[in-house]
């Protein structure tokens, strides 16, 4: 006889354990589960059926798989979960006894230390997939780095996530890895590339942040342990792989300043070699820079003096071959071009390093007061500028404090210009001569004055931009995510409105303009354009203003057409017919003015011919182009007959989502061609 084969032995029931169950197999409490939980990486899962998985007549709600639990047993921090248990156990008891000095000794000294190196080790064999796994721990991190201290969150916790968030940062700043950022509503957007992966993390607005009651801090304290230990082997494997010396030296006195940046000093050989490159490509671009604005003229007065030796008859021949200078090699990278319309559009490749460390590189920066000091320095750090300055009142670490430093290139300012109140001219007269300042509220001769979207713009785009169009008080450009990548028939607000325009949207947009003319004729009462046309002629117009062809329009038949578009031979046709009745309309009325004594004025009987021909030839267009939609639209419903129920539904959810989009983009374009036609 078979053996009898028991429920919950096979299947779904063995591959899937309830929570209630695995605290029981572990012998923890529930707070600790969750609490290893989150260090080994384990959450829970969704079965196909949930009352087969369940062995109990109640279907349970949190699963998790069996050979998950039975990977936690051989944890050894569920030792130290045991010894916590005990411990407390030992210092409620010494209290009850009113031992409290035992209870102080037992926490302080009894208290085992958990460590989670082995679990980093464990979970991310390779330094790429702790790389890979960073995006989570950076958001968090920085979110509690911005936290008020409560007693859910520690500042002990808040100063150690300051510090390793600042390390990180240091490390973008000196190999210039940061590539993008995006502001938004929830925070700053940045992304940094190490080691040929893409880290995308938010950090939030510096705001005052209300710590609310509806938030489980203790689950998201785990996640914090967790992330500042992972984060910690991150930041020692980034600076030793450069020749740094980690953990760097942080400066307390300058962090209670608000110096931030300034109180991490780097030490080892990759300062040196660090500041020996940057060097190279300050003078790089310091001479670009340069010769872009003043050896311009000699290389032009070159050129003009190589053509005057030539002769006459070698002017227009080539060149010789000592004048064609070869191409040097460049660090330029090629762009992938589109190359017609509908086409797949490649990721454009990425700027190096040293282009994207000599971007800010040869300018000087003042922050104003009332721009973000720590998003902007941090910035203009990583993408090459080094003097940085700022009112004191923001903190320590500035360039200088000196508005009216001349040194200074460029201000960022984010409020609208003011005029200077005072007249008079200050000069303040030291060693070096006299310093001409500017007025209070006003401007310094030779600066450029932008507002901080110029910067994020410049790192999206990997160039200079005109600062004119940043310039205070100004409407600023649409700021556009740089992650999100333009599709086919949706709307791009960079792009002119013509280039982006279907024919159907351009059709809108002309019947909209010929109703507001049309509108504005009606009002004027205007009857010469509802009673156009020869002598004689019987046209009228509708109560809504359209004019109806006459008796010209009947000579175009349809049945010289053939499906499809209207043919070119009978447009020509019907612009022959047209003019040859101009021709005549207009010779009988030159005979009937000669006759009257009266001059005949040209041009009228002209035009009203060759509307009313344009006319005609609109209106068999348009009958064409609804008899073909329509036939496209029979073909269509005759396919969808051929699909199945479930592959018919799907494709009526995908085509209402593009009718969506579709509807989206065209009311945005609409609403952007009004505010053109209104300017």
């Amino acid at each position: 006889m078979p053996r009898i084969k028991k429920k919950g032995t096979s299947g779904q029931a063995k591959n899937f354990i309830t929570r209630t169950q695995a605290v029981r197999k572990l012998q923890i409490s529930l707070p600790d589960f969750r609490r290893l939980c989150i260090y080994k990486g384990i959450y829970p899962r969704e079965p196909r059926n949930k009352k087969k998985a369940s062995k109990t007549s109640t279907p349970s709600t949190t699963f998790y798989y069996t050979r998950d639990i039975q990977y936690l047993l051989h944890e050894p921090i569920l030792n130290k979960f045991r010894h916590l248990k005990a411990l407390s156990k030992k210092i409620a008891r010494s209290l009850g006894r009113g031992e409290v000095g035992d209870a102080a000794r037992l926490e302080k000294t009894g208290k085992p230390r958990i460590s989670l190196d082995h679990i980093i080790k464990e979970r991310y064999p390779t330094f790429v997939d702790a790389l890979r796994d960073l995006d989570d721990a950076l958001s968090l991190l920085f979110l509690f780095a911005n936290l008020p201290s409560t007693s859910t969150v520690p500042p002990k916790t808040i100063s150690l996530c300051q510090r390793l968030c600042l390390e990180f940062q240091q490390y973008l700043i000196i190999t210039h890895s940061l590539r993008r950022s995006f502001i938004s509503i929830k925070g700053i957007y940045y992304q940094a590339t190490i080691q040929g992966q893409d880290i995308l993390w938010l950090v939030p607005h510096k705001f005052v942040q209300r710590v609310t009651g509806d938030v489980d801090f203790r689950i998201m304290g785990t996640f914090v342990e967790f992330y500042t230990t992972l984060l910690g082997f991150v930041n020692y494997r980034l600076y030793t792989s450069i020749g740094l010396v980690y953990p760097p030296r942080f400066d307390v006195n300058s962090d209670d300043k608000g110096g931030e940046l300034d109180a991490i000093t780097l030490e080892g050989d990759g300062v040196r070699n660090t500041a020996v490159l940057e060097a190279q490509i300050n003078g790089k671009a310091g001479a670009e820079h340069e010769e872009g604005q003043a050896g311009g003229d000699t290389a032009i007065q070159r050129r003009a003096d190589e053509i005057a030796r030539m002769t006459p008859g070698d002017a227009g021949a080539e060149e010789p071959d000592h004048l064609v200078e070869d191409e040097a090699p460049t660090d330029t990278i090629d762009e992938f071009e589109v190359q017609g319309e509908g086409a797949d559009i490649l990721d454009q490749p990425r700027q190096s390093d040293s282009q994207a460390g000599s971007l800010f590189a040869p300018y000087s920066f003042f922050l104003s007061r009332e721009t973000p000091r720590q998003p902007l320095e941090f910035i203009l750090r990583a993408f090459g500028c080094k003097r940085i300055s700022w009112d004191e009142v923001l903190g320590a670490g500035a360039f200088t404090n000196d508005e009216f430093d001349p040194s200074i290139t460029h201000q960022v300012v984010d409020r609208p210009p003011r005029r200077p109140s005072v007249v008079s001219t200050n000069y303040d007269h030291d060693d070096s001569g006299v310093v001409l300042k500017a007025l209070t509220g006003g401007r310094m001769p030779g600066r450029t004055y932008i507002q901080p979207q110029w910067v994020w713009d410049c790192v999206n785009q990997g160039k200079l931009l005109r600062p004119d169009l940043y310039a205070p008080g100004a409407t600023l450009p649409p700021h556009l995510s740089p992650w999100v990548k333009p599709t086919k028939s949706a709307y791009d607000p960079t792009v002119p409105l013509a280039d982006q325009e279907n024919s159907e949207d351009e059709e809108e947009g002309d019947s909209d303009e010929e109703g507001e003319e049309e509108g504005d004729g009606l009002i004027e009462g205007n009857d010469d354009q509802v009673h156009a046309g020869p002598k004689g002629d019987t046209d009228a117009a509708d109560d809504h203003g359209m004019n109806v062809a006459g008796a010209d329009s009947d000579d175009l038949s349809v049945s010289d057409e053939f499906d499809g578009f209207v043919s070119d031979e009978v447009k020509d046709g019907a612009m022959v017919e047209a003019e040859a009745a101009d021709d005549r309309t207009e010779h009988q009325g030159e005979l009937e003015a000669e006759a009257a004594g009266i001059p005949y004025k040209t041009g009228s009987a002209s035009n009203s011919g060759l509307a009313k021909a344009r006319t005609s030839n609109s209106t068999v267009i348009a009958k064409k182009d609804a008899k073909r939609r329509k036939e496209e639209e029979e073909e269509l419903e005759r396919r969808k007959m051929m699909m199945s129920k479930k592959k018919r539904k799907l494709y009526e959810k995908m085509a209402y989502s593009n009718k969506e989009k579709d509807d989206e983009a065209k009311k945005l374009r609409s609403k952007r061609r009004k505010l053109e036609s209104a300017q």
